[in-house]
């Protein structure tokens, strides 16, 4: 079990109770989640003492259904609670209870309990699964306790398949668990489970004996034990995270330990990555890979080396983030407060005694000195030759050339100008000019060692050639001393800080290049009115973004195949190219280029993800000679998952479309159908009138008499199926309503055999029910009705001769009245049993298969049943209705 007893976890709770509070609909109940790692482990005993609890604070409280398989202990709990009646449906033949949603929805107690969320329910309920009768209850404001096994989890069951090789029949979508106001996990060791299991706490003796060698292994309770804690503490972390972000919080809260590990495009960095992941193993913690993009482009070596670092921290199972900003440091930091990271891994810079004298402030002492309560770790780079920071520098200086001889020959302009002047203004105004000169530098150049030199250049030669005495460095007088020492920091300062403004500035214009363009896309995709236009305006906003070919593929019939969407550009396939592309689809992960699946493709592959849909592959080809960064990966990314979004809607719309036109369709069909047969009923009428008459008539003829009975005989049949026709429209239209009264089913059968007494003319009948058969409530003409047709159904079905019984009773402890219409005739195939009961599925030339659905429609429309019941010979019907008790019935 878990104990909340830190301050961190009590504050979080607090918090995300206010956030609840204001986000939560309105009327709309909580649902608490008892969750465990097996059957066994006291789920629903935690759900029935937490609602007992509940109870005692003067809650309302109900059990909907508790199932307590024999349990001792858990039979107890649920005879403290009030329990809803269960109820009572048959499935092919053999009787169930179920929760009734119906009547707990009528009732509406502040607190339900309902176990065993992943239950599927009896066909006939409202809903398939029970999650969904859980849904509702929570929409009718209704609190829920219900429980809930690791194994049932959709996005889990193949995992525990693999763990436990036992299939997994019942799994209820994430998004459950994700909505869930409070879980709770209940949790034994396995060993105390397998005990329980020995001593047929959970089944009995002959299954305790055979799970115990097989899903009760203790590696597999112990790998469903561990997993179910790893859900729990993920549901958690999302809780966490949610609440400091909402909050503002800059504090760590050490409630579980996360590492973060900077990577640039240093060598050192792939150490780093693997020394990070040692350590997040080691702690059993999450780690992430933060890059900082600076907005300076990097030279194609070192942008290759950094892709192939945060490949490797993607591929070791780092949460990979490229992060814009202009200084690391604090880049570092407000990543790390804002993910409640606990300790970030760093390098150990490499420089000798004296560059660390000049240097200025390194990034390890900007994070000591920012961290309050992260850790910091400084890892040192393997053993080898020392770096040599001088050697650094003169490359670094070889690099940025540009720069020092753009302030030499500014600062040697401004020189000219200052001797031009001085003539006529004295030293000062030279002064004010190479001031300038280094403001204006500070727009051009990146490098703060060309600004120095610039500063340093402009001082010397303002007190060599403009301060007395001229051509010397030394200076008399005290203020011009101050003057110029104040000079040389503010020049220095202002172009450092002119030259920092320019980057940001740099920078803020691309990260508005990028949402902008991110705008413009997501606006014309959401403009596009079908999947091919969608198509053409996303391709063509992509290569204008990217700057790059692209091809989009999307899935087409089965067996993996792909269409390749005309775009406007030059992309060609060829067979290898299209095998890429199809494994990127099927394994759902990027392919081709400058990935480590099949790299000597020409192109790289993306899929479009959509949650956990994948609608089609992206296929990118840079320019020759360039590479995709990973901040452009990224960007293609969010693309690709815009564009699957959007087919997905486009997808959505289409069905939704055609299921409109159904429903339009079906509507229609069943107008037409409910004025045609009503039409059929007068001239039917006015044909058996007169075939009557004309047989009465024609006495004196047999042929005649003959042939009119046969007309007879059709037009009845024909009014027989217009009924039945009529009947299914109500029944889909949902305008029957049965008028439930009193019934003596004797009555019944009486009308039912004087409807059918033609029909049956060559079919024995014989009724046999109990003397205390007793009275029903029911709409008399619906149950005439069914008999009529289960009596037809046996008379046509059947060779001339057979049979017909008719046997009822009552069962006082399953609450139910039933009655059998058997028959000897040739009986049901058993491939058959299961369709019986849909519409239009005969058998019989000329029928048209409504007559059984009629039945099991009336049936249910009247809280009854009707199923197929097995037995040695012909075919046999059950009829159930519910024993209702009455106090006495009135005299006639």
């Amino acid at each position: 079990m878990f104990s909340e007893t830190h301050s961190d976890s009590q504050r979080a709770d607090r918090i995300l109770a206010s956030i609840r509070r204001e986000e939560a609909r309105p009327g709309r109940g909580l649902l608490k989640i008892f969750f465990g790692m097996a059957p066994g482990v006291g789920k629903t005993c935690a759900m029935l003492e937490a609602a007992i609890q509940a109870a005692d604070k003067g809650v309302q409280v109900i059990i909907g259904v508790a199932e307590s398989h024999g349990r001792e202990d858990t039979m107890r709990l649920i005879g403290r609670l009030p329990r809803l009646p269960m109820k009572k449906m048959v499935y092919r033949g053999v009787e169930m209870e179920e929760f009734d949603l119906e009547e707990a929805l009528r009732v509406k107690p502040q607190l339900i309990l309902v176990d065993e969320l992943a239950h599927t329910n009896v066909p006939g309920m409202r809903h398939r699964k029970r999650y969904q009768d859980v849904e509702d209850l929570l929409a009718a404001g209704i609190d829920v306790y219900t429980t809930l096994n690791v194994q049932h989890l959709e996005s889990r069951s193949d995992t525990v398949h693999d763990i436990t090789a036992a299939p997994v029949q019942e799994t209820v979508p994430d998004s459950v668990l994700a909505e869930a106001d409070c879980i709770q996990l209940v949790d034994i060791t396995p060993d105390q489970l397998r005990t329980r299991l020995r001593e047929g706490k959970v089944y009995s003796a002959p299954q305790a004996s055979a799970a115990l060698d097989h899903f009760f292994k203790e590696s597999n309770l112990t790998a469903l034990r561990e997993l179910a804690l790893r859900i729990v503490a993920e549901k958690v972390d999302h809780e966490l995270t949610e609440v400091r972000t909402i909050s503002g919080d800059r504090s760590i809260w050490r409630s579980g330990e996360r590492l973060m590990v900077a990577v640039g495009p240093s060598p050192f960095s792939a150490r780093l990555v693997r020394w990070t992941r040692r350590m997040a193993y080691a702690l059993n913690a999450p780690w992430i890979a933060l890059s900082v993009d600076t907005g300076v482009p990097l030279p194609p070596e070192q942008q290759q080396r950094l892709d192939a670092n945060l490949e490797l921290a993607r591929r070791l199972g780092a949460e990979v983030i490229v992060m814009p900003g202009s200084d690391l440091a604090e880049t570092l930091l407000r990543m790390a407060f804002l993910r409640n990271v606990s300790q970030i891994v760093v390098g150990k810079p490499q420089e000798s005694y004296l560059w660390g004298l000049v240097r200025p402030i390194s990034l390890v002492d900007k994070l000591v000195k920012g961290s309050d309560q992260i850790d910091i770790y400084v890892v040192p780079a393997a053993s080898g030759p020392g770096r040599n920071r001088w050697k650094s520098w003169h490359r670094k200086t070889e690099k940025d050339g540009r720069d020092y001889w753009l302030a030499a020959g500014v600062t040697a302009a401004v020189t000219g100008a200052g001797l031009l002047v001085s003539a006529f203004t004295g030293y000062f105004a030279p002064g004010f000019l190479y001031l300038a000169g280094v403001v204006g530098l500070g727009f051009f150049i990146r490098s703060r060692w060309a600004m120095l030199l610039a500063a340093a250049l402009s001082v010397l030669l303002w007190n060599l050639l403009f301060i007395p005495p001229v051509m010397t460095f030394k200076i008399e007088r005290l203020e011009d001393a101050l003057m110029c020492f104040f000079f040389f920091l503010v020049a220095l300062s202002t172009g450092r800080l002119t030259s920092r403004l320019r980057i940001r500035e740099r920078e803020e214009r691309e990260r508005e290049k990028k949402t902008n363009a991110l705008f413009l896309y997501s606006r014309a995709i959401g403009s596009a009115s079908d999947v091919p236009s969608l198509i053409s305006v996303a391709a063509g906003q992509i290569s204008q973004i990217m700057g790059v070919r692209l091809a989009v593929m999307t899935p087409e019939g089965g067996g993996g195949k792909l269409r390749l969407w005309e775009t406007g550009g030059e992309y060609a396939m060829d067979e290898k190219e299209w095998s890429v592309a199809v494994w990127c689809m099927e394994h759902r992960r990027p392919a081709g280029r400058f990935t480590d699946t099949i790299p000597v493709a020409e192109g790289f592959y993306l899929p479009m993800m959509s949650g956990e849909r994948c609608m089609g592959v992206l296929g990118v080809r840079p320019e020759e000679g360039e590479c995709l960064t990973a901040g452009q990966k990224d960007l293609l990314e969010s693309m690709g998952a815009q564009l699957a979004m959007a087919l997905e809607r486009e997808e959505l719309r289409a069905e939704r479309a055609r299921t409109r036109l159904m429903e339009e369709s079906e509507k229609l069909h069943r107008s037409l159908l409910d004025s045609v047969s009503h039409e059929f009923k007068t001239p039917l009428a006015v044909i058996e009138g007169g075939c009557e008459k004309l047989a009465g008539r024609a006495a004196s003829a047999p042929e005649e008499r003959e042939e009119y009975g046969e007309i007879l005989l059709a037009a009845r049949r024909l009014r027989r199926l217009v009924k039945n026709l009529l009947d299914v429209s109500r029944l889909e239209s949902g305008a029957l309503k049965p008028k439930l009264d009193w019934c003596d089913l004797g009555d019944v059968i009486e009308g039912a055999l004087a409807a059918t007494r033609e029909a049956r003319r060559n079919y024995p009948v014989s009724v046999s029910l109990p003397p205390d058969y007793p009275l029903v409530k029911a709409d008399f003409s619906l149950m005439e009705q069914v008999l009529v047709n289960l009596l037809l159904n046996a008379c046509v079905h059947t060779p001339e001769g057979t049979s017909v019984t008719l046997q009822g009773g009552a069962d006082p402890v399953r609450g139910q009245v039933w009655l059998d219409i058997h028959d000897m005739g040739p009986g049901i195939p058993p491939e058959r049993a299961e369709t019986i009961f849909e519409r239009f599925r005969t058998t019989r030339p000329g029928g048209l298969g409504l007559g059984l659905p009629i039945v099991r429609g009336f049936m249910e429309a009247q809280r009854g049943a009707v199923s197929l019941v097995p037995v040695s010979a012909g075919t046999c019907f059950r009829l159930v209705l519910p024993l209702v008790e009455h106090d006495s019935v009135p005299e006639e």
